[in-house]
């Protein structure tokens, strides 16, 4: 084993049990401050990334609406969980996402009109914006996912490991068989036989885990299918926008592993995944 290699597991051997102990005895309010700080570090690498490419944002209000909308949906998380059937069909949030989104317009409005360089406007509100889209938003579904009642760390903890297991097995599948390239210009060393390897690995976590929340088997599986393809997206997004600043790693915060965004590019989009199919599909259901 090299030393990149040592300091890869390493640092995973440390993470992995804090945040598997966060997520099965922690409160939700500690879940949310979790995501939050992750959020923020993430959005800070972003928007590095965007600043090497000579791309201007707002940086400081930026990381406020990124806290703000995190919030909110740890406010929508115990509602739910406090609120009755009937209340949640007859009213309406108080403070719903609109709303925390419309203040954050607010506040790149009067930053806007009030900046000394009209030429950085345009392209540091589409970069801060951006950020809160690709990356904040998504993620803040990992605060429902664990509030929703008993199940709820069970279906965060299933969604992180779908995660996990399908990055390991990807990256043993794409270093041991190889094979044609997945996407070559964004990430050459990304194989269709790790795809398949992850895709796999996804639903054999998802079998395991439906023995134990309850949720029938076939919801597992599409669960773990759906979020190993959006996991698999996020990737190869992230990666993209490396490429495209000529970055190779986000940060490096993570020894061996890079920087948060690196960490956390598939579960941006694999955890939004997840939770809207248990939203739509199994909460209507049963």
């Amino acid at each position: 084993m090299n030393s990149g290699t040592g300091l890869r597991v390493l640092t995973a051997a440390i993470l992995i049990p804090v945040v598997v102990a966060a997520i099965w005895w922690g409160p939700n309010w500690l879940i949310a401050l979790m995501t939050a700080a992750v959020s923020i570090l993430a959005l800070h690498e972003f928007l590095s990334i965007a600043a090497q490419g000579n791309l201007p944002s707002y940086r400081r209000w930026t990381y406020v609406a990124a806290a703000g909308i995190i919030a909110q949906q740890f406010y929508a998380a115990r509602q739910a969980s406090v609120a009755t059937v009937g209340e949640l069909l007859n009213r309406s949030p108080r403070i719903d996402l609109h709303l925390v989104l419309f203040g954050i317009l607010i506040g790149y409005a009067v930053i806007a009109l009030s900046s000394a360089s009209l030429s950085e406007v345009l392209p540091a509100i589409s970069v801060s914006s951006a950020g809160l889209i690709f990356i904040v938003l998504p993620l803040s579904t990992v605060v429902r996912l664990h509030g929703v009642g008993d199940i709820g760390p069970k279906l965060l903890l299933f969604t992180v490991v779908l995660v996990w297991a399908g990055d390991s097995a990807a990256y043993f599948a794409g270093r041991s068989i190889g094979g044609w390239k997945f996407a070559p210009t964004i990430s050459p060393n990304k194989t269709w036989a790790g795809a398949i390897a992850n895709f796999l690995g996804a639903l054999f976590v998802a079998a395991i885990f439906g023995y134990w929340n309850g949720i029938p088997p076939i919801h597992m599986l599409a669960m773990g299918a759906v979020g190993s393809v959006a996991g698999q997206i996020g990737d190869l997004f992230e990666s993209a926008w490396k490429r495209s600043a000529g970055v190779k790693d986000s940060g490096t915060i993570l020894p061996g592993h890079g920087g948060m965004l690196d960490r956390i590019d598939a579960l941006i989009l694999a955890a939004p995944a997840v939770w809207y199919y248990f939203e739509w599909v199994v909460m209507k259901r049963y």
